[in-house]
C-alpha cells in the first residue's frame, strides 16, 4: 500500500514538473512571439521578401518590438506583410517611417527593420501601411563584386606591364625616371621656376609700392585721376590739339595743291621750275647780260680819258682835292 502511494507521489511530482516545464515553455515562446502583450497591426508591401517567414522578428532602432503575423500575396506579384507591433512603442513609430528587409546576423533569419520618421508626422495607428524600401540584393552584389574582381585583375595586369616599361626606361615617363641627365635638367627647370617665382614676387611688391605712390595725394597721376578741374583742362587741351590737327591737315592739303602747281608747267612758277628750254634761255640771257654789264663797265672806266669828258673829270678832281684840304 505504501509502495503504491510512493509511486503515485513520484508520478504526481513528474506530472507537476512536466506541467511546469510546459507552462514555462509556453510563456517563454509567447514572450518571444509577443503573444501575451497588447499589440497593433501594421502593414507593408514588398516586391520580394527573400525567405521571410511568419514569426520572424520586427526591429526598431535595434530593439525587438514585434513579429510577423501573416504573409499574403498582394497586387501584381507583390507580398503583403502583416506585423504585430507592441502597443507601448507605437508612439515612437511615425506614419512616415519606412520598413525594409534585413537579416539577424550574417547568416541569420530574415527580419523586418522599421526606421526613420520625423516628429512632424503623427504616430502610427492600427492598420496603417508603412512605405517599404527594398534592400540590396545579395545576388546582384555578388555579381557586381565578381565584375569588379575581373576588372581589378585586368587593371593589375595593365599596371604590371606599365611598371615594367617604366622600370626599363621606356616612354617619356620611364626616360624621366631612369635618365639621370633628364632628372638634372628637370631639377634645373624647377630651380629656374623657383627663381622666376621669387623675381615675380619681388616685381609684384615693387608694383604695389609704385601703385601706392601713385595713389598718394599731390602725385601727378593721382591729380589726373581725381582732380576734376585738371581733367577738364586736359579735355580742353585735347580738343585744342584736335582742332590744331585738323588745321594742320587742311594746311597740308593746301601745300600739296601748291606743290602740285609747282610741278605743273601751265603757270609761271611751274615753267621756271620744270621747263628745261626756258632754263637754257634764261641762262643764255644771264650770260649776255653779264657780258653787256662787263663791256659797260669798261666803257665807263674809259670815259674820263675821252676828249669831251676830260675837262669835266679834271674839274671834279680839283674840287675833291680842295675839300680834302
Amino acid at each position: 500500500m505504501k509502495a503504491e502511494n510512493k509511486r503515485s507521489v513520484i508520478v504526481g511530482i513528474f506530472v507537476f514538473l512536466g506541467i511546469a516545464i510546459l507552462v514555462t515553455g509556453i510563456l517563454t515562446l509567447g514572450g518571444q512571439q509577443k503573444k501575451f502583450v497588447k499589440a497593433i497591426e501594421l502593414r507593408t508591401v514588398f516586391d520580394d521578401i527573400g525567405g521571410l517567414q511568419t514569426g520572424n522578428n520586427i526591429w526598431f532602432s535595434g530593439v525587438k518590438i514585434g513579429t510577423v503575423k501573416k504573409i499574403n500575396f498582394y497586387g501584381d506579384s507583390q507580398v503583403e506583410i502583416i506585423m504585430n507591433v507592441e502597443e507601448e512603442v507605437v508612439e515612437f513609430i511615425r506614419k512616415d517611417s519606412k520598413a525594409t528587409l534585413s537579416s539577424d546576423g550574417l547568416i541569420g533569419n530574415k527580419i523586418i527593420v522599421i526606421y526613420g520618421g520625423t516628429t512632424m508626422a503623427p504616430p502610427v495607428e492600427n492598420g496603417d501601411r508603412l512605405e517599404s524600401v527594398m534592400p540590396l540584393d545579395t545576388d546582384q552584389m555578388m555579381e557586381t563584386l565578381q565584375t569588379n574582381n575581373e576588372n581589378l585583375v585586368d587593371i593589375t595586369a595593365d599596371l604590371k606591364v606599365l611598371t615594367s616599361k617604366l622600370a626599363d626606361g621606356e616612354g617619356i615617363v620611364g626616360a624621366v625616371m631612369t635618365d639621370s641627365l633628364l632628372a638634372e635638367n628637370f631639377r634645373s627647370i624647377l630651380n629656374n621656376l623657383a627663381v622666376a617665382s621669387t623675381n615675380s614676387n619681388k616685381m609684384l611688391a615693387e608694383l604695389n609700392k609704385f601703385t601706392a605712390k601713385l595713389n598718394q595725394e599731390g602725385n601727378l597721376f593721382n591729380d589726373l585721376v581725381t582732380d576734376t578741374l585738371m581733367a577738364d583742362q586736359v579735355r580742353e587741351t585735347l580738343n585744342t590739339l584736335q582742332a590744331t590737327a585738323k588745321n594742320s591737315e587742311q594746311m597740308t592739303e593746301e601745300l600739296k595743291a601748291i606743290t602740285d602747281k609747282f610741278n605743273s608747267s601751265d603757270n609761271a612758277m611751274g615753267v621756271l621750275l620744270n621747263d628745261p628750254e626756258f632754263a637754257e634761255d634764261l641762262k643764255s640771257f644771264m650770260i649776255n647780260t653779264d657780258s653787256a654789264t662787263y663791256n659797260l663797265n669798261k666803257g665807263l672806266e674809259a670815259l674820263p680819258y675821252t676828249w669831251p669828258f676830260r675837262k669835266g673829270f679834271k674839274r671834279q678832281a680839283k674840287e675833291a682835292e680842295k675839300e680834302g684840304n
